[in-house]
């Protein structure tokens, strides 16, 4: 037997006015999803525990089979094991957003343009990051760069009663100041998000992408701070051999923390623009070496943080055209073959962020086909009662034989 998960980050959203009253998954033209959903087990899953923020660390972790409430530390140490970072004990870890702040003179009066800094690239980000180390780096904190606006700083020796860090993409155009941590011990971070808008407002980078019309990474912003986690072996918790495809740091972070393959993708980006069709051939690779294998695609998500309707719907479409589609080819040459197709979270295009509602999944199994629905939309899977109320079952209940 052979498992498949194709995780459609922030896929899950809320009817929009822009798309006619409908959600992204009822818009879009997916004719492998809607035939899958037609013979499998859909329904609905609650993948954050309640009083924990529905962030894409919590809810894969969740989808993954371990049990946030036990194992969550925060997001970057995660982010920090793909990056290379092996923290010490005492170290803590933070999420370093390249962000687009406004020009306004008074930093508190800035407002968050851009929460990823114009989708910047890591070559440029690299230059950014080394210059951030350069000025504040080499002592009590450490930066260190990841993919795109994703980067990470270690604070030596750092204190954890810090707070609330507000997301970036939280707060998407309101001005910044009353989401500044005030907690007296979180002082150093703020002072060096801060000084950061002065180090790189005239940056060589920032000059030319500003030449170039695309918005330029004038700040860094933080959050997301964690210690390092200790996570099970994904063999040892489940007794198959796992894989990992993703774009982003934070999915193959846990893949390493769990001991499951990282499958590197040439050009995966975690936005439209991704190699969705080398994710798949990449997906289909591993399976020769691994039981199961893990598709992580960020678009949807990224979408839903940009406010774009129609982009959302499209990144949809891609998945079901360029990664399923081909997929469900491939399958013909194994013998049996369980698939599971759902979100993490919702990511509703009206507010922008994420929610904790429970999304919606799909269970194929190619040795026991069910009687299903139409078509797989967040609708159709709370019409049919199947309701998973713990998303760290899922593992266990794709797995079964």
């Amino acid at each position: 037997m052979k498992y498949i998960v194709l995780l459609c980050d922030g896929m899950a959203d809320r009817p929009f006015e822009a798309l006619q009253g409908k959600t992204p998954m009822q818009l879009a033209n997916k004719p492998h999803m809607d035939a899958l959903a037609a013979v499998s087990e859909v329904g609905m899953v609650k993948t954050v525990p309640d009083g924990m923020a529905p962030g894409s660390d919590v809810a894969n972790l969740s989808v993954l089979g371990y049990c946030p409430e036990d194992c969550y530390t925060g997001r970057s140490p995660l982010e920090a094991a793909n990056i290379g970072i092996q923290l010490a004990d005492d170290d803590l870890a933070f999420r370093c957003n390249l962000v687009t702040l406004s020009d306004a003179e008074r930093y508190e009066d800035k407002t968050m343009d851009d929460y990823c800094a114009g989708d910047i690239h890591t070559a440029e980000a690299d230059e950014i990051i080394r210059a951030v180390q350069a000025a504040f780096g080499g002592g009590e904190f450490d930066f260190y760069t990841g993919t795109a606006y994703r980067h990470c700083l270690v604070w030596h020796g750092g204190k954890s009663n810090l707070g609330t860090f507000t997301p970036p993409h939280d707060i998407s155009g309101r001005v910044i100041g009353e989401y500044l941590n005030t907690v007296p011990e979180a002082a150093p971070l703020i002072d060096v998000m801060r000084r950061s808008t002065e180090l790189l407002r005239d940056h060589p980078v920032n000059l030319r992408r500003k030449a170039n019309g695309q918005n330029p990474a004038n700040a860094i912003w933080l959050w997301g701070y964690g210690k390092r986690p200790q996570l099970e072996r994904f063999e040892d918790r489940f007794g198959v051999k796992g894989a990992m495809v993703s774009a982003v740091d934070l999915l193959k972070g846990i893949a390493r923390l769990t001991d499951m393959q990282v499958c590197e993708v040439e050009g995966a980006t975690g936005y439209l623009d991704t190699n969705f069709n080398g994710k798949m051939e990449a997906a289909f690779e591993s399976l020769k070496a691994n039981d199961l294998v893990y598709i992580h695609v960020e678009a949807p998500d990224e979408c839903g943080h940009r406010g774009e309707p129609q982009n959302k719907v499209k990144a949809i479409e891609e998945i079901d055209r360029q990664i399923l589609g081909p997929i469900l080819e491939k399958m013909k040459t194994l013998d049996d073959v369980s698939l599971m197709i759902l979100p993490d979270h919702p990511t509703p295009l009206c507010i922008r962020t994420h929610v904790s509602d429970p999304v919606p999944y799909l269970l194929y199994r190619s040795n026991a086909p069910q009687n299903g629905v139409a078509v797989f939309t967040e609708e159709t899977a709370t019409s049919t009662g199947h309701v998973v109320e713990r998303g760290s079952d899922m593992m266990r209940k794709l797995l079964q034989r």
